[in-house]
C-alpha cells in the first residue's frame, strides 16, 4: 500500500502550517488546494520521457504542470489518483491541451521507459512518464521534500514501493503555485485549474 511517508515530523507540520498561513493571507477567494505560491521550489529537473527522450522542465514551461511520484506496479493510490486526475482535465474540455500530468517514478529499476508508455496511456493524452536513475531521482524528491521507500521483496521477487502523494501543481514557468493532498476531490481539481488557467 502506498502512503504519505515524512522523513522529518516537525519540518512537515511547520511546512504545513506555512501553507495554511499563506492560503489565509493570499488576496482573492482562497484556492481548494493548498496554496503554495513562493514556498516550494520551481520546476526544475532532468530526467527522461516514456518516449526516451531527455527532457528538463523547460519543455513544460508553457503548460500548468501537476507533478506526481509514483510507480507503475502501486496497487491502490496511484492509479487512483491518476484517474481523478485524469477525470478533473476531462472536465476543462479544450483547456486540458495546456495542463501536464508529470508522473514521476520512484520505481526506475521496474518502470522502464516501454512500461511508463504503456501505464500512462490509459489516463489521457496530457499524461507524461518521466524516469531518472537513483542519483536524479533523490536529486529530485530532495527538492520537493517527497519520500519514498522500498519494501522487502515476496518469494517472487515482487515489492511496493511507499511514497508521498502529493500533487504538486505549477503555473506557467514552472512557478509552484498548489499542493494537492490525497483528501482533495476532482471537482476542487477541476476547479484550481481553470482559475490559474484564467490568471495565466
Amino acid at each position: 500500500m502506498s502512503v504519505n511517508v515524512n522523513v522529518n515530523v516537525k519540518a512537515a507540520s511547520a511546512l504545513i502550517m506555512t501553507f495554511l498561513l499563506a492560503a489565509c493571507s493570499a488576496s482573492g477567494p482562497p484556492y481548494a488546494l493548498a496554496n503554495v505560491t513562493g514556498l516550494v521550489a520551481p520546476l526544475e529537473f532532468h530526467l527522461t520521457d516514456q518516449n526516451g527522450q531527455p527532457v528538463t522542465a523547460a519543455d513544460y514551461r508553457h503548460d500548468i504542470v501537476l507533478l506526481y511520484f509514483g510507480y507503475t506496479h502501486c496497487p491502490d493510490q496511484c492509479p487512483t489518483t491518476l484517474a481523478m486526475l485524469g477525470n478533473a482535465l476531462q472536465a476543462l474540455g479544450p483547456q486540458a491541451s495546456q495542463v501536464r500530468v508529470l508522473f514521476v517514478s520512484v520505481d526506475p529499476r521496474r518502470d522502464t521507459v516501454a512500461v511508463l508508455k504503456r501505464y500512462v496511456g490509459n489516463f489521457g493524452p496530457q499524461f507524461v512518464g518521466l524516469r531518472g536513475d537513483q542519483t536524479e531521482l533523490t536529486t529530485l524528491s530532495k527538492r520537493y521534500r517527497i519520500s519514498y521507500h522500498y519494501e522487502a521483496p515476496d518469494k517472487y521477487g515482487d515489492y511496493e514501493v511507499d511514497h508521498s502523494t502529493a500533487v504538486f501543481v505549477f503555473g506557467r514557468h514552472g512557478r509552484a503555485r498548489l499542493l494537492g493532498q490525497s483528501d482533495n476531490t476532482e471537482k476542487q481539481y477541476t476547479s484550481d485549474l481553470r482559475r490559474l488557467l484564467a490568471n495565466s
